[in-house]
């Protein structure tokens, strides 16, 4: 079973995974996300559907600003016997909210949803989304990771590991915390002396934002630019945990990417956050309820390594490769037409 993923007019470029997750690359999109889906199954990603092959039955088409192309390609995918199901490309509640800012917009939503033999949601926000919009079946699965993969496995030994990795990085998006979570992690810092690292996107105007947090000297590790994402990993990979206030609601990467790095992470409200790091992430508890779980993972380093021991056990029997599969697998033969 080949599931194709559609980013109708997107910027991605067109790319298959015969070898499911393969082995990382520097140059290609990382198998994570959306892309996981087509991962996953060996299938492909791409942004025209004439571009999808004639021997795959199912296809994703995920639900972004140009709405009229969704539905172009939605009304030909199924036109051509394909199961369609479709998914929001941007999952978080208020981006889901804004995509509908106009009676037009809602319209549009509405017909796409109603027209596809599904609806896939990568977050629990999504499922209420989907049915009040008028989806025929929706399935909750989150986004997959390569966790039965060794190639994807970045871990590194705990005696090579310092610091705290702040997962987030947009200072602009309220329910990031970015700011917040920053001045959390600072008195932090300086009372177990464990240095920050951040990684600064936004050049001159992130420097001058991060130096009037006022850091002591060598506390504050600043990460300049983006980087590969096999490179992105190996700099988490070195790091005691991950932490991060994000309340947006969202899939879950940083936690996804923490799995993959086999560390820690605290807080975040993703759905990978509460699937695989449930006892540690930020739905229903205070900022202050996280800082002080990570204080206490950052005095007992090999807790924090329990801890992660039983986040894989609970991540690879639903965010592994296999399992989304298989999961992937039961829904479209319940939604399929063949």
């Amino acid at each position: 079973m080949k599931l194709a993923v559609l980013n109708p007019g997107g910027n991605d470029p067109e790319l298959a995974f015969p070898d499911f997750a393969g082995a990382p690359s520097e140059k290609d999109h990382a198998p994570v996300n959306f892309h996981g889906f087509a991962a996953c199954t060996g299938g492909s990603f791409h942004r025209r559907d004439d571009r999808i092959p004639s021997d795959t039955g199912n296809v994703l088409v995920l639900i972004r600003r140009d709405l009229k192309a969704a539905r172009q390609a939605l009304i030909e995918l199924r036109r051509a016997g394909k199961t369609v199901l479709v998914s929001f490309k941007e999952t978080g509640a208020a981006q889901i909210a804004s995509l509908m800012d106009s009676s037009s917009r809602l319209k549009l939503v509405r017909e796409i949803c109603r027209r596809a033999d599904g609806a896939l949601a990568a977050t629990s926000d999504a499922v209420q989304w989907l049915h009040a919009l008028g989806a025929r079946s929706v399935e909750m699965i989150p986004t997959p990771y390569p966790l039965e993969d060794e190639r994807w496995n970045f871990s590194v030994p705990l005696e090579e590991r310092s610091g705290i990795l702040l997962g987030t990085r947009e200072w602009d998006v309220p329910s990031r915390n970015h700011l917040a979570a920053l001045l959390m992690l600072r008195p932090l810092a300086e009372a177990m002396y464990e240095p920050v690292t951040v990684f600064n996107v936004d050049g001159w105007s992130g420097r001058r934002r991060l130096a009037g947090l006022e850091y002591p000297e060598g506390l504050l590790r600043v990460v300049e630019g983006r980087r590969p994402y096999p490179a992105y990993l190996r700099i988490m990979a070195k790091h005691k945990l991950v932490f991060q206030l994000d309340a947006s609601a969202v899939p879950g990467q940083v936690a996804g990417d923490a799995l993959l790095c086999r560390v820690p992470c605290i807080g975040g409200d993703g759905a990978v956050e509460r699937i695989a790091f449930g006892e540690w992430c930020g739905h229903g508890r205070t900022f202050e309820q996280l800082s002080d779980m990570a204080a206490r993972f950052l005095e007992h380093p090999y807790d924090s390594m329990e801890m992660v021991d039983r986040a894989m056990e609970r991540a690879r029997g639903q965010l592994g490769y296999e399992a989304v599969r298989r999961r992937l697998g039961d829904f479209l033969r319940r939604v399929g037409r063949s």
